[in-house]
């Protein structure tokens, strides 16, 4: 869309949406032995931001949260987490940029809507970022992953406390429930996962304990080895056992530290 139709499809929208409420959506996935997140840069504006939009008066703020997921970024998730709310009244204050509502020539009441105190709900998918590739919407310059702690800078707002909040919900989750379903290939050696675990973490496990605590779960199948080198050098390759695996995830266990 060009920018005179960015301005009247949205003249169309506004009065659908609740005022003074977002949604943003804190994508994090593993590669490369690192946890990444998906940001966007906005176009004309050296700033970057998670994916967010608005919530309509007539629809359910976790089908909202798929919708504008998808709209901002082409990603479908069939399951987003809502993690809290965030509502600092200066939230709009840290690391302001200039949005296209005020380079475009957008009426009054679109200016109006946005200039409110928001509110916005933070929601939370790990995905494997090799299953899709995202595509940036018409406000936007790129769509990408960025390893955390490198995400281009400024982050606009508060969305920096978002992802920061996420790192640490993951980081206590992965000490009472297995992760690494939606975030390695179907198949993995088990030093993927235990890089997995190092890097939601922040710190290194050790190896043969690491693989005794796993193993005691019962959420793993193994397959034949992974044939790079001398076969006894090859390592195993492993997939989740999806039943075990849910039925780890309902009752909980302590079993990483």
């Amino acid at each position: 869309m060009n920018p005179k139709q960015q301005v009247e499809q949205l003249a169309k929208e506004i009065n659908s949406y609740i005022p003074g409420m977002s949604i943003d959506c804190v994508l994090l996935g593993y590669k490369e032995g690192r946890m990444h997140v998906l940001v966007l840069k906005f176009k004309n504006a050296d700033h970057w931001a998670l994916p967010g939009g608005f919530i309509k008066k007539d629809e359910d703020m976790e089908l909202a949260a798929q919708r504008v997921l998808f709209s901002r970024t082409g990603v479908t998730i069939p399951f987003l987490k809502q993690l809290r709310a965030f509502g600092t009244v200066n939230r709009r204050q840290i690391n302001k940029f200039y949005s296209p509502i005020d380079y475009l020539p957008f009426p009054q009441a679109i200016k109006d809507f946005f200039n409110e105190r928001f509110i916005s709900m933070a929601y939370l998918a790990l995905v494997n970022p090799e299953t899709f590739v995202p595509v940036p919407d018409d406000f936007s310059e790129v769509c990408e992953w960025h390893p955390i702690g490198e995400v281009p800078y400024p982050l606009i707002y508060d969305h920096a406390d978002m992802i920061d909040y996420a790192q640490q919900y993951i980081r206590q989750q992965i000490k009472y429930q297995p992760m690494g379903f939606s975030l390695l290939p179907e198949r993995f050696t088990m030093n993927d996962l235990r890089g997995l675990y190092e890097a939601v973490l922040g710190h290194e496990l050790d190896r043969a304990n690491f693989q005794k605590k796993i193993l005691k779960l019962e959420i793993l199948n193994r397959h034949e080895k992974q044939m790079s080198g001398g076969a006894h050098k090859a390592p195993y390759l492993y997939s989740f056992n999806v039943e075990q695996y849910n039925k780890t995830l309902e009752k909980g266990l302590g079993f990483i530290s």
